[in-house]
């Protein structure tokens, strides 16, 4: 499902730049955060006690700054790659997100992996490669990018801020709740987007030819967004950040398979094969679940010897004991 969600982004995203040349990424991310805002930071808004709105913003207002900073930045700066990069390049790169996730998670999250783990993230990666080489066969590899090296540092730059915002959503999900992170991306989502917005993307927004069609792409793209951003906490909050993004690995595939239709793409017995591999390694990596290390007890040996005053504690006891089965 999340992977449908992400898949529908993508569509509407490329009617909106092939068919009607409107190219605002902060704009269609803006509204998805003012969404978020308008439904569950007005939820926070409406509790009471340690979970108000004030109250949260008053304890961590500057923590939930730089997630939202994270949050925004990756969604721009991987849109932003596709014009210096090429297709294949964003495609791959773009799994660099993966073992930053889970070196971020195994030092903040103290998730401990086993060796099968590792094993599923490898097929994974494979099935993203086989995704890869069945686009340059079928021709898709049509743009050489501008720069192909600013073009690549964006996407891993982007890939790492996804991380850095996987692993506090989970962090954040598991030990607060899930409309503490959704508010609170919402508030400074719709904040950060909007200066965004006005700096760098207002000649964009002046150049659109408003009409029901474009409008109705904008609010598909938000409606798709809004889910991807609702449910993603309930799969985190039962699995984890990781093989999250190993299971929507699948949405260039949707994406492609949709393609086939909307925009004329060729076929490839690869894009199957790739999608097998990609979710045998999504079950595999599910097939054994992550262990938390605990943390490392206490240098201080125990105490063997009772004392006198545990002797006494002891005596005590003993004498209660017996009150007690006296009374009984």
């Amino acid at each position: 499902m999340l992977s449908l969600c992400i898949c529908g982004t993508a569509i509407t995203s490329q009617y909106l730049a092939e068919k009607y040349r409107v190219n605002t990424p902060m704009l269609q991310s803006f509204i998805s955060y003012c969404l978020l805002l308008l439904v569950y930071t007005v939820m926070l808004a409406f509790r009471s006690g340690s979970d108000n709105l004030l109250e949260i913003l008053r304890r961590k207002w500057w923590k939930y700054t730089l997630l939202g900073l994270a949050d925004v930045e990756a969604n721009y700066l991987i849109v932003r790659a596709y014009q210096y990069t090429t297709l294949t390049s964003v495609q791959l790169l773009d799994c660099f997100g993966i073992p930053v996730l889970m070196a971020l998670s195994w030092f903040i999250l103290r998730a401990r992996y086993k060796v099968i783990h590792f094993i599923a993230v490898f097929v994974c990666l494979l099935g993203v490669g086989t995704m890869v080489g069945a686009d340059i066969l079928a021709g898709r590899e049509d743009n050489s990018g501008s720069d192909v090296l600013i073009g690549d540092i964006l996407v891993l730059l982007g890939a790492s801020l996804y991380a850095v915002s996987n692993v506090c959503e989970e962090y954040i999900v598991k030990k607060l709740s899930r409309q503490e992170f959704l508010g609170m991306v919402g508030l400074f989502g719709t904040i950060i987007s909007g200066v965004q917005l006005l700096i760098v993307e207002y000649k964009d927004i002046a150049k659109i030819h408003w009409d029901w069609k474009i409008a109705l792409l904008f609010v598909a793209f938000a409606l798709c967004m809004f889910c991807l951003y609702s449910f993603m906490p309930l799969v985190i909050k039962v699995t984890s950040a990781t093989s999250v993004n190993l299971g929507i690995l699948t949405a260039d595939l949707y994406s492609l398979f949709f393609g086939l239709f909307l925009f004329g793409y060729k076929f490839s017995g690869l894009y199957i094969l790739s999608f097998t591999v990609i979710m045998v390694g999504f079950i595999l990596y599910c097939s054994t679940p992550t262990r938390t290390a605990e943390p490392a007890e206490s240098s201080v040996p125990p105490v063997t010897s009772i004392g006198i005053d545990n002797l006494g504690l002891k005596l005590e006891e003993s004498g209660l004991s017996e009150t007690h089965s006296a009374a009984l």
